[in-house]
């Protein structure tokens, strides 16, 4: 597959080398010949067995636990086609690590979501593909074009295919309201909020509902989840409201620490999540449903090789 004289090569890291083939079996394309490896003392070692000389590479790496190996696997993966003449290096990065660190919540923190996105640039990459960010403005962190592909519509279509009845979508707190907005839309639904505060990171306490959730069937929705504290809590006082069922969905499943036994200790009957982030064995649990982003990342991917418009994707999703 090519357009004009450039090559799609697609090469994959090793933080989840399962979604980047389900993206070449989308596109009918062979996964691009490379190793990354370890020398002895940890060392990330990268080698690209085919040529990419002139071609339009894409790298296909979330940066998700081991967040700073799978960045550095990322970096010296970019800095390789590059100095391997690639034409075009775009990162597709399905869940961008260090996202929540966008700003100066307090005095002397850094802000590692900039600092990321110059270190991508300074490896060479020349486009970055990624989903639903933690905070939109990041996307203005970089130099470089950014497509921001959203995961509500791959949720919305699950919970449409499913046709559950009496649904409110409810969003976990403020600042997602206007995901939970774009998916209750979807799915023609009203809309509560969870009010919270967070007295320290990772640590959430509900303080009130907005909005009527009595005897409803309700959807949390988030872009991440990652020690489960907000989701469970906010489906607890859903579920001391009157709530008749909680299902809860996000984009990013990181489930770090106590959040796998915090879900299945927790009322929601089931957690939709998507595969940007791999879910090893021992965090997968009978009321867990993966949805594939391996389409509309191909269908992204296709777009920009063939340089026809990203923002067109989302019109008929």
């Amino acid at each position: 597959m090519s357009s004009g004289n450039r090559r799609l090569k697609i090469f994959s890291g090793n933080a989840n080398s399962k979604l980047a083939q389900e993206i070449c079996q989308y596109l009918g394309v062979a996964l691009g010949d490379s190793q990354v490896k370890r020398f002895s003392d940890g060392e990330v070692q990268v080698k690209v067995d085919e040529s990419v000389r002139g071609s339009d590479v894409f790298i296909i790496q979330p940066t998700c636990t081991p967040v700073n190996e799978n960045l550095m696997e990322l970096l010296i993966m970019i800095d390789a086609m590059r100095r391997a003449s690639a034409r075009r290096i775009t990162a597709v990065i399905p869940y961008y690590g260090y996202a929540r660190q966008d700003r100066k919540a307090r005095a002397r923190d850094p802000i590692t979501a900039k600092l990321t996105a110059n270190l991508l640039y300074a490896a060479g990459a020349r486009r970055v593909i990624t989903m639903d960010l933690h905070a939109g403005q990041i996307q203005g962190f970089f130099d470089i074009p950014v497509d921001h592909l959203p995961g509500v519509p791959i949720l919305a279509e699950y919970f449409m295919q499913n046709q559950i009845d009496d649904l409110v979508v409810v969003s976990p707190d403020i600042g997602g309201v206007t995901r939970a907005r774009d998916l209750a839309e979807r799915l023609r639904v009203p809309l509560a909020i969870v009010d919270k505060r967070r007295p320290e990171p990772n640590v959430a306490e509900v303080t009130n509902i907005i909005g009527n959730i009595k005897d409803k069937r309700v959807i949390m929705i988030d872009d991440i989840i990652d020690t489960a504290g907000t989701i469970t809590k906010g489906a607890e006082a859903l579920s001391e409201r009157g709530a008749k069922e909680i299902y809860a969905c996000c984009t990013h499943p990181v489930l770090s620490g106590p959040a796998v036994e915090r879900l299945k200790n927790s009322v929601i009957k089931e957690l939709v999540i998507t595969n940007t982030i791999p879910l090893t064995e021992e965090k997968m649990f009978d009321r867990i449903k993966v949805l594939s982003v391996a389409p509309i990342l191909g269908e992204a991917i296709i777009r920009v090789h063939e340089d026809l418009s990203v923002s067109k994707l989302f019109d008929i999703m």
